[in-house]
């Protein structure tokens, strides 16, 4: 056997532009292809806007400029503009820009020197430009590759910095931005910045009460008592209760969304109990004071320390360095500034207090049945009848692969037996649902340890106790795509929405989407997801193609299933849009039959009608291939 080589050949060193493209995760976290929120693509456009909200905390230029059309994304701020003779190395020289001087960009969240260096590299092609005093600079990239340096010019433009890139598709497979996802990311760059206008492909974006808003427009029907808005410096925090259950958090430092969390968001869950127990001097259950939350919370932090590039965790113990701690910080704030207003608004101090005595009586009385619950859930589990675990769960921090982890929930064994066979068991897991679960809207949560199919779920995802100890970071529903599959995965949602909005609200929940049709020749193979792809497909494979309809998730082998659920996995993400209701969305689906459904279902039969259409043309084509081979033989 021969011996592996190690020579001065093995060694290699890669210029800044090889190495991003090589580990691009490094840099921007998961590729993904735009069905999540922390889908590299966006990741992209957030590294190019950061550098505008730099410029606007520093008081230079209040209005922001963002296109998304096609795959093309531009950006343009009137802000100071790069100074002209280093445009070209802000975007392509690794560890260089003006970051680096905390004077200037004090408590700034672009400290590495890296941001639009990974879009520069990561685009097939960068445009930037910047304008000076009626002086203009630009150069063109491709890959990071410097295709035009041109010259500097006289200009009648406003200051500022003008990027427009498109994200390498031989990078990011079959990407499409979702503008859902890019206005959540726009309104929240405005609730963190008064005073910021940003128009996103024309429509303008702006807040006047900061965290306050952000409540106001992303809480789910009315608060128990009228939104508590506290600022101090470096901090601002905005809470309330609701009607839902749970906790629902919104944190950020330095203007940076930190989706999960971290040592700030972990002070203030500390310190709002802690306050709250000390104002009526009684002990309560944190978890009663906190049952129901819905909270706000931003900081400037100096030299902020993040657990990775993409900034979504802060790791920071200190407010700065050698300063403060974070605890200490954030419960002095609190005990001041909430126990201050407690004292001058006695009503809504009264409306908490109701509210923290209510939850403590429903824990009470879920006490014995949750014991129940669970010892049931452990059985189960112990006998593998419900679910097929993975190795990896979000849970494990040091993995690089925990982002990736899903749990599959189908109904059916022949479902859940093809997604089995064919899944990674590292990083997927399959739940089986035994028939259609229950309707639970407008129930209790006792009915969620009562019910055992829910029961189950709620112990496979471990999201009993705390949302931060869910196993996986994709809950994937996968049903078949007929009326009986459309009906679980409406009851599948409406557990999740009624008990668990978090899950939804964060974007943990999706739907698989598996092809309708194959069409194939003995040249090539094309699934399709809707009628539009199959009609390309025939015309691209041309006379008499083999076609199939998909009637369930159990047609479709194991063999055939890894393309549906590897790299190429289609999930549609559940987005509650800015203006839902959790409530009103149950109550119009899942309650009681309403005139405006019944209008809806007959406004919309026209879709059963074209399906079937559908199938009786793709019957009957396969009877005149069946005729066609007969004939031939």
């Amino acid at each position: 056997m021969a011996e592996n080589q190690y020579t001065e050949d093995n060694i290699r060193s890669l210029d800044w532009k090889e190495h991003i493209r090589l580990r691009p995760g490094m840099y921007i976290g998961k590729l993904g292809d735009g069905a999540a929120a922390d889908d590299g693509i966006y990741i992209l456009v957030k590294e190019v806007v950061d550098n505008c909200i730099d410029e606007f905390v520093m008081g230079n230029g209040k209005r922001v400029d963002i296109k998304v059309k096609d795959g093309i994304v531009s950006v343009r701020d009137y802000g100071r503009g790069i100074p002209l003779g280093k445009v070209v190395d802000v975007v392509s020289k690794m560890n260089t820009g003006g970051k680096y001087d905390s004077k200037a960009f004090k408590k700034s969240v672009g400290l590495n020197g890296v941001g639009t260096k990974a879009v520069n590299a990561l685009s097939s092609r960068f445009k930037v430009y910047s304008v000076r005093e009626g002086e203009k600079k630009e150069a063109v990239f491709e890959r990071g590759e410097l295709v035009e340096d041109l010259k500097i010019e006289k200009t009648d433009e406003s200051n500022g910095t003008f990027v427009e890139f498109i994200a390498d598709e031989t990078i990011f497979k079959k990407y499409a931005f979702k503008t859902p996802y890019l206005a959540k990311m726009m309104w929240n760059y405005c609730y963190l910045n008064r005073g910021l206008s940003m128009y996103f492909n024309g429509e303008k974006f702006q807040s006047k009460e900061g965290l306050k808003d952000l409540l106001e427009n992303n809480m789910d029907g009315d608060p128990l008592y009228p939104i508590i808005h506290l600022e101090g410096e470096d901090i601002e925090v905005a809470f309330t209760h609701g009607r839902t259950y749970g906790e629902d958090y919104y944190s950020f430092v330095n203007g940076q969304h930190t989706t999960q969390g971290g040592t700030h968001q972990s002070a203030f869950r500390e310190s709002i109990a802690k306050v709250i127990r000390d104002f009526y001097n009684k002990n309560y259950e944190a978890s009663d004071i906190r049952q129901s939350i819905v909270a706000a919370i931003a900081v400037k932090v100096v030299e902020p320390v993040f657990e990775s590039q993409t900034k979504t965790k802060l790791g920071s113990q200190e407010i700065e360095p050698d300063g403060k701690s974070m605890r200490a910080f954030i419960n002095d704030f609190l005990k001041e500034s909430l126990d201050n207003y407690l004292h001058r608004n006695p009503e809504a101090a009264e409306l908490i207090e109701r509210k923290i005595k209510q939850s403590e009586r429903e824990r009470k009385e879920l006490s014995g049945i949750r014991k129940i619950a669970r010892d049931r859930a452990k059985k189960s589990n112990l006998h593998n009848k419900k679910l097929r675990d993975c190795r990896i769960h979000l849970t494990d921090l040091k993995d690089e692969r925990r982002e990736q982890t899903t749990l599959f929930i189908t109904e059916g064994d022949s479902a859940s037996g093809s997604i089995t066979k064919s899944r990674d068991v590292n990083t997927q897991a399959v739940f089986s649902l035994r028939g259609k679960p229950l309707n639970c809207y407008g129930m209790t949560k006792k009915v969620v340890y009562e019910n055992e199919e829910f029961n189950l779920v709620q112990a496979a995802l471990d999201i009993e106790d705390d949302m931060d100890n869910l196993r996986y970071n994709n809950i994937v529903i996968a049903t078949d795509a007929d009326v009986d599959g459309m009906h679980i995965r409406m009851l599948l949602l409406t557990f999740f929405l009624q008990f668990f909005p978090d899950l939804v609200k964060r974007n943990h929940v999706y739907v698989l989407q598996t092809p309708l049709f194959r069409v194939r020749n003995k040249k090539k193979t094309i699934y399709c997801y809707s009628e539009e792809e199959r009609k390309s497909a025939l015309e691209e494979l041309g006379k008499n193609p083999e076609i199939t309809r998909f009637k369930g998730l159990g047609e479709i082998s194991p063999d055939e299933f890894k393309h549906f659920i590897g790299a190429d996995i289609r999930l549609e993400p559940v987005i509650l849009s800015k203006d839902a209701s959790i409530d009103s969305i149950l109550s119009y689906y899942m309650g009681k039959n309403t005139p405006e459904r019944q209008t809806f279902i007959i406004e919309n039969l026209r879709v059963e009608k074209d399906l079937a259409q559908t199938n009786n043309e793709i019957e009957a084509e396969e009877k005149n291939d069946s005729d066609n081979k007969e004939i031939a033989s």
